[in-house]
């Protein structure tokens, strides 16, 4: 059902709109983190060493996807938010010409520079066979996770996020069983664990598609709708490819710490995994809030009600603090215990690296939370600029830390990359926010 946020209560909107949305990203994370937990319990520490390698780049690729998406759908909410119909049907079929061209580009590159990316990873001889064949096999479905986020992103546009939640639920479902019976059945090994992901994003792509069509009349596409427009594509990709770029320097940032960590031993480099891979479980609230404050801000945008949107980042900040706060103190007090799902075998120096990222990186959630709320408020406004600024400000905070940091004090500088970064990021993209928001009551908005 799309709803529209120009109207009414901004929290309570955000909040009805964000339950779903969190609910599904849960979802999303349980089964990447099953993936893992399936890889490392029935083959072992080296093969969840090697999946976790290459997580980087699954970032980036994934990223490249959600950004692209994200961006092209601001355009979306805001034709929706000023009640321009057939401007919402133009904005996704472009949207969808753009995917498909883009998805074909990325694919092509980095299958063909895997071997040197591999390189650059310095991914161990041990892990190599591992993890070249599980992130080409990503690289292959790379299509099927752009369409899935495409709709899905689509659907938030018009207010939707429960429509994106039943096939996201499915698809969770559907890799855990197809992953553990291409493993522990198949005897397919890691790549079997890819290729259950690409099957079940696929399968949840091709069922959203349909059910959307049914179900969402204003998305049904003439073919009128497809008619290309050269100023209408730049449109798109003016918020597209900054949000793309700034996904894959995050991205970059992170592959830069994963790089120096592969350096480190197995055990690790699985302790590294584990945790930032826990990490994901406890900053979906965070992420969730910020998806929901570029659907709001890009609807309540286009509709000319800038109070709204200086009231809804007030009321979202607060929100935020405090569930930053309860996923900090769950990591502290469930770390361990959840790290310990990982292997079968209780490794005492992947358990102590795990937890000292942890206990590093938890007192700095606050500054992470807020930059979601920031970057993607002046998303939804279509300023893509200063998002772009600070993932730069990530890169350099984080390859600076990475490099830096662990020369030394090894693996306790890349603890340290991730929180230094973040503070970094919050205090340029706070400030940015605040100096757009004096500007437009200057401008009477």
């Amino acid at each position: 059902m799309v709803r529209s946020m120009t109207s009414g209560n901004p929290i309570r909107l955000m909040l009805t709109f964000m339950i779903p949305l969190l609910i599904g990203n849960l979802f999303q994370q349980f089964y990447n983190i099953a993936d893992v937990i399936i890889v490392g319990r029935t083959i072992g520490v080296e093969a969840l060493a090697a999946v976790g390698a290459t997580a980087p780049l699954f970032m980036a690729l994934l990223g490249a996807t959600i950004g692209l998406s994200a961006g092209f759908t601001v355009v979306t909410g805001q034709r929706f938010g000023a009640g321009d119909w057939d401007g919402v049907r133009r904005s996704f079929a472009m949207s969808l010409l753009l995917s498909v061209a883009f998805n074909i580009v990325f694919s092509v590159v980095t299958a063909g520079c895997m071997p040197q990316i591999m390189r650059l990873m310095n991914i161990s001889a041990t892990l190599y066979d591992n993890a070249y064949h599980y992130i080409l096999i990503i690289v292959y479905g790379l299509g099927a996770m752009m369409v899935y986020n495409l709709l899905s992103y689509i659907c938030r546009a018009l207010g939707d996020s429960k429509t994106p939640l039943y096939f996201l639920i499915l698809a969770s479902i559907l890799n855990i069983i197809l992953a553990l019976v291409f493993i522990t059945v198949f005897g397919w090994g890691v790549p079997g664990s890819a290729i259950a992901l690409i099957i079940a994003q696929s399968v949840a792509a091709i069922t959203c598609w349909l059910y959307m069509r049914r179900q969402f009349p204003m998305l049904r596409l003439r073919r009128q709708d497809w008619r290309w427009n050269t100023a209408f594509a730049w449109q798109h990709l003016r918020l597209g490819l900054p949000m793309a770029v700034q996904f894959i320097i995050i991205s970059l940032g992170i592959l830069a710490i994963q790089s120096v960590c592969n350096t480190f031993g197995p055990e690790t480099i699985a302790g590294f995994v584990s945790a930032t891979r826990m990490e994901q479980l406890a900053l979906q609230p965070m992420i969730s809030f910020g998806i929901a404050m570029a659907v709001y801000t890009a609807q309540n945008y286009g509709a000319g009600k800038y109070d709204r949107i200086r009231q809804g980042v007030r009321q979202c900040s607060l929100l935020s603090l405090v569930f930053c706060a309860i996923a900090a103190g769950a990591m502290f007090a469930l770390g361990k215990d959840l790290v310990s799902l990982f292997t079968t075998k209780q490794d005492p120096e992947l358990l102590a690296d795990a937890m000292l990222y942890i206990h590093t990186s938890v007192p700095c959630y606050i500054f992470l939370g807020q930059i979601f709320v920031f970057r993607n408020a002046l998303q939804g406004m279509g300023i893509s600029s200063v998002p772009l600024i600070s993932s730069l400000l990530e890169l350099v905070g984080r390859g600076g830390a990475a490099f830096g940091l662990a020369a030394v004090w090894g693996y306790f500088g890349i603890c340290l990359s991730s929180p230094l970064c973040w503070l970094l990021a919050c205090a340029f993209t706070g400030g940015c926010y605040y100096y757009v928001q004096r500007e437009m009551k200057r401008a009477g908005r």
